[in-house]
């Protein structure tokens, strides 16, 4: 899922530029540089959607960067997305049986192996388009 994030300027050379993850209410990094700043809010996220997980709460889903941007609290800021893979806070994994076409799942394997940089495995590919659809 892609969190927009807005990024502060400094306001002189003693400060870092700022980053706040608006979907997630609480969720702030900073860098000395803006690539370190956008480089330090994946563990900010990280820490904050495992705190969540571990308390049982829902992990809030992300809205556009355009929704946000309207908001008059980030006017001046800069937007950026960060890429998190949920899986990991979603719960343990459990073995279901599904049943699908034999052409279906052909052309999943077929999706699978041209792609395995993106999928581990046949229940990954599911996972992951089932995680987008219900996620979006």
């Amino acid at each position: 899922m892609y969190y927009p994030i807005a990024i502060e300027s400094p306001a002189n050379d003693n400060e870092c530029f700022g980053v706040i993850v608006p979907d997630l209410p609480g969720c702030f990094s900073a860098g000395n540089s803006l690539d370190d700043a956008i480089k330090s809010v994946h563990e900010a996220i990280s820490l904050h959607l495992d705190g969540l997980a571990k308390d049982g709460d829902d992990i809030p889903l992300a809205k556009n960067v355009a929704d946000h941007a309207k908001n008059p609290d980030y006017q001046g800021m800069t937007w950026a997305v960060v890429d998190i893979d949920l899986s990991a806070y979603m719960g343990k994994s459990e073995k279901i049986n599904v049943t699908l076409p034999s052409r279906l799942i052909a052309r999943i394997d077929e999706k699978v192996s041209a792609h395995k940089s993106l999928y581990k495995s046949r229940s990954n590919y599911l996972a992951q388009l089932a995680s987008r659809d219900l996620m979006a």
